[in-house]
C-alpha cells in the first residue's frame, strides 16, 4: 500500500495518534524543547520570513541587516526609493519582487494601524491574528505561522517549510497531492488543541532537522531513520528488488 493509499486508509484520529508518535520519537532523536532561535518583535519577524523565501538563513540575514543598517527604521524602508530596497536585499532570492512588496506590506500596515507595529496581535484572538496577517499583500501561511509563533509574541501556530513538508509526505501524514500551503491545515489538525508556543515549535523543528539530517530530498538515510517503522515510504524503498 503506498503512502496516498494510506493516508486516504486512516481516520483522522488514527493519523493524529501517529503524528504524536512521530513527534515523541523524533524529540527523543533530536531533544526537546528546542530552544528558540529568534526573539524578535513581529514586524521584524514578518520582514525577515519574506526575505527568507527560497533563500538561505545566512543570506537572509544578510539581507536583513542591510536594510535596518541602512535605513534605521521600517518607516524609512516603506518611504524609499524602492530601488534601493532593492539594492540592499540583493542577497535574497528575487530581489526586484520582494522589495515592492515589502514596501506594499509596510504601507498597508500603516494605513491599517497608524504605525508600524504588530504587538497588538498578541492580544487578538489567534484565529484573528492569523486572519489579520494572512490578508495582508504577499503573505502566505508559512509567513503568517512564522510571524505568529518565531517573533516574542509566541502564538502557537505551525508553519510547515519545504523539510516538514517532505517528511510529512513519506510518512503518510498528508496525502502527495498536498501542497505546503493546505498542509499548514492538515497538519495542525493532526496536533492537540491545547498545545502551547513551545510543543508546537518543537513539533515544527524536529520534523526539520529530520528532513535536514537524514530524511533527504534525494537520497533519504532511511537505514537509520528512526521512524522507519511508520513509514510507508521508508519501508518501500528498503524491500528487496
Amino acid at each position: 500500500m503506498d503512502a496516498q493509499t494510506l493516508t486516504h486508509a486512516m481516520t483522522q484520529e488514527a493519523l493524529a495518534e501517529k503524528a504524536l508518535w512521530v513527534h515523541a520519537r523524533l524529540c527523543a532523536e533530536y531533544g526537546c524543547p528546542v530552544p528558540f532561535f529568534r526573539h524578535d518583535d513581529p514586524l521584524e519577524e514578518l520582514i525577515s520570513a519574506l526575505l527568507s523565501h527560497r533563500t538561505k538563513n545566512s543570506d537572509t540575514a544578510k539581507s536583513f541587516n542591510a536594510l535596518k543598517e541602512r535605513f534605521g527604521t521600517w518607516e524609512a524602508v516603506r518611504d524609499a526609493p524602492t530601488g534601493d530596497v532593492e539594492a540592499c536585499i540583493r542577497f535574497s532570492r528575487w530581489p526586484e519582487q520582494k522589495a515592492p512588496r515589502i514596501q506594499q506590506m509596510l504601507r498597508e500596515i500603516t494605513a491599517r494601524q497608524g504605525d508600524l507595529s504588530l504587538w497588538f496581535l498578541g492580544n487578538l484572538p489567534l484565529e484573528e491574528a492569523r486572519a489579520w496577517l494572512d490578508s495582508l499583500p504577499g503573505v502566505g501561511p508559512k509567513t503568517v505561522a512564522a510571524t505568529l509563533l518565531f517573533s516574542a509574541l509566541r502564538r502557537p501556530v505551525m508553519p510547515v517549510d519545504s523539510h516538514h513538508h517532505r517528511v510529512a509526505l513519506r510518512l503518510g501524514l498528508i496525502a502527495p497531492t498536498v501542497g505546503e500551503a493546505r498542509a499548514h491545515v492538515l497538519l495542525s489538525d493532526l496536533l492537540p488543541e491545547g498545545w502551547d508556543a513551545q510543543q508546537v515549535y518543537d513539533h515544527h523543528e524536529v520534523l526539520m532537522f529530520h528532513g535536514q539530517r537524514c530524511c533527504y530530498f534525494r537520497k533519504p538515510d532511511c537505514h537509520r531513520c528512526v521512524v522507519l517503522d511508520v513509514c510507508p515510504t521508508g519501508q518501500a524503498r528498503l524491500e528487496p528488488a
